[in-house]
């Protein structure tokens, strides 16, 4: 149960009271009455912006209408106190026994403890990776994957329905240049002494595997053939080779694709045409000459009529082509022939999750959804900044083209899985992100995917040792979630409750605003209530989570502790990460 939302729709209940007794006019909109956490917790436990949201259309003073208010709140049986602060802001603090009997709900609940109907099944699309099929993905692309993955199941646990999609760009010259490499691999592998692999090519010795293949399916078939007899075929066996490759390395990371879509099949299936056609249709294409990119002119810099997309009647800078001079279809306009194709697929909100480099052309793909979907459709792009690897401080130095860089595949195979999703998760994505092979193994607190995995497993070995102590001790769920928890009296036992029921709130939060990020910082935060409760125990006994003489408030005590380690279990597994049950 979300605490705030059922406390907003306790407070609309008692304003829809007040305007039936004519305290307040009938018909007041209440869609911004709120209830959330006050900024400063010493303030209470939650905070009503009711009367400074009504008293203008309400014709009253703030202040009045919120003592009004405050007195009907008062004889509500969860809450303990009420105040008035400011111009009219009501502060609130909520029974004791309303926050135990919440434990209970997080036990009979489960896993399934914050799950919400939020989105009410509606179709998003999260759009994730899309790396050429060129080589193997590499550290960098493993922010996209996991922030993307990530954001995927937030937004099902928020009741969405949601695909997670891979957009496979096979259509262009890139893919040309991955099939002459190849083919250069595939001579060598029938004996050829090949030399230097020419400028431009692919020089990564993962396409020695590639050749290999096609010589072991193919034999010498393709020797002293032309260009445009091979091309079609080492193409497209070069992509499926490098697709496979990636599909491993995805499920390496625990990312598992519902959709993989082809660019090149896209655009020969007419796509392209489908959107030139929409927007002769409503005008929004014509022939002009764009002006020279800004800053320095480029020495090949030439004014030439392009058919070009209205795009700035949508938000963007500038009008785009979609058509070059010499008739083919620019990237843009097969971008736009996907988006178009997603919201024919039923998607009308689109996620995407983009590398740093492509900052740049959101205003356009924004402007281009706009334009396509008449507005019904919206794009949210997800922009996740580098990654800078490093070894114990020394940065560890990639580069793709040159075949000198560090494969998603190593780095997994080094840290595993689950600290490269959990460190990918510990920055907004946004926000430039320092990834330390050494640091990322550390056992301190300074080690966030350690720090949270430990609470997890110092649970475990609570409820473990718990029954050690008493065997006779009941810590089925069934009884658990029915016990009267009234001894927990202590300040932090409360504390860490009420950021047990912060959960729900938090998932809704940042399912609406399309950030994981902060389901990481939550689980830190809730895993340093758990520690620090932990270690005043080694202060004062009777704070222990077991207390050798009192086996009525140890029970209590693990009803706690079995909260704590499902929603931080939760967490972890919304994040593809198994929680741990002891740390070796």
């Amino acid at each position: 149960m979300n605490v705030f939302k059922d406390l907003r729709s306790k407070v609309v209940a008692q304003l829809e009271d007040m305007a039936a007794a004519g305290e307040i006019p009938a018909g007041l909109d209440f869609s911004r009455v709120a209830a959330e956490p006050p900024r400063d917790s010493s303030h209470g436990d939650a905070a009503t912006n009711a009367a400074m949201v009504l008293s203008k259309v309400a014709g009253m003073k703030p202040r009045d209408l919120a003592g009004l208010l405050a007195t009907r709140l008062e004889s509500l049986d969860v809450i303990k106190s009420v105040e008035i602060a400011g111009p009219g802001f009501i502060n609130l603090r909520l029974d004791e026994n309303f926050w135990f009997e919440q434990v209970g709900t997080i036990l009979k609940a489960g896993k399934s403890y914050g799950d919400s109907d939020m989105g009410q099944g509606e179709r998003v699309n999260v759009e994730y990776v899309s790396a050429n099929p060129t080589g193997p993905l590499t550290v960098g692309h493993a922010r996209g994957a996991v922030v993307g993955d990530a954001l995927a199941a937030l937004l099902s646990k928020v009741g969405y329905d949601v695909s997670k999609e891979y957009y496979i760009n096979d259509a262009g010259n890139q893919v040309n240049v991955l099939a002459n490499s190849a083919f250069l691999r595939y001579r060598e592998a029938l004996g050829e002494d090949i030399g230097e692999i020419p400028e431009g090519f692919y020089p990564g010795a993962y396409l020695k595997d590639v050749g290999k293949a096609l010589a072991d399916r193919d034999g010498d078939k393709w020797l002293g053939t032309e260009e445009a007899v091979w091309l079609p075929d080492v193409r497209k066996f070069a992509i499926d080779q490098l697709l496979d490759l990636i599909r491993c390395d995805l499920a390496a990371l625990g990312v598992v694709m519902d959709v993989y879509s082809s660019e090149r099949a896209l655009v020969e299936a007419g796509g392209v045409d489908e959107v030139m056609k929409f927007l002769e249709a409503n005008d929004l294409v014509y022939t002009g000459v764009l002006e020279p990119p800004k800053g320095k002119k480029p020495d090949d810099w030439e004014a030439r009529p392009q058919t070009l997309f209205k795009s700035t009647d949508f938000g963007d800078d500038v009008d785009r082509p979609i058509k070059k001079s010499d008739g083919s279809w620019t990237y843009f306009a097969g971008d736009m022939a996907y988006h178009l194709d997603k919201y024919r697929r039923g998607f009308n909100t689109m996620i995407n999750v983009w590398g740093a480099d492509h900052s740049g052309y959101i205003k356009r793909m924004q402007a281009a959804v706009n334009a396509m979907t008449e507005k019904k459709g919206s794009l949210d792009v997800k922009v996740c900044q580098l990654v800078k690897l490093m070894r114990d401080g020394e940065i560890v130095k990639m580069s793709k083209r040159s075949g000198n860089f560090i494969t998603l595949r190593s780095v997994i195979d080094e840290v595993g899985k689950d600290v490269v999703r959990f460190i990918m998760l510990t920055r907004k994505n946004d926000a430039s992100l320092d990834f330390d092979l050494v640091k990322v193994l550390e056992q301190s607190k300074d080690n966030p995917v350690f720090y949270v995995q430990y609470a997890h497993a110092r649970n475990c070995s609570v409820l473990k040792h718990a029954k050690d102590e008493f065997p006779s001790i009941d810590l089925t769920n069934e009884t658990l979630k029915n016990l009267d928890l009234s001894v927990l009296n202590s300040e932090s036992e409360l504390s860490l409750i009420k950021a047990l029921c912060a959960w729900p709130r938090l998932l809704e939060s940042a399912g609406e605003a399309h950030e994981p990020h902060r389901i990481a910082f939550y689980l830190y935060d809730l895993a340093s209530e758990l520690h620090s409760l932990y270690h005043k125990g080694k202060l004062n006994t009777r704070l222990r989570f077991i207390v050798r003489d009192d086996q009525e408030l140890t029970q209590a005590r693990m009803a706690l502790v079995e909260a704590t380690k499902i929603v931080i279990a939760s967490g972890l597994e919304m994040f593809g990460i198994e929680p741990a049950e002891e740390m070796r």
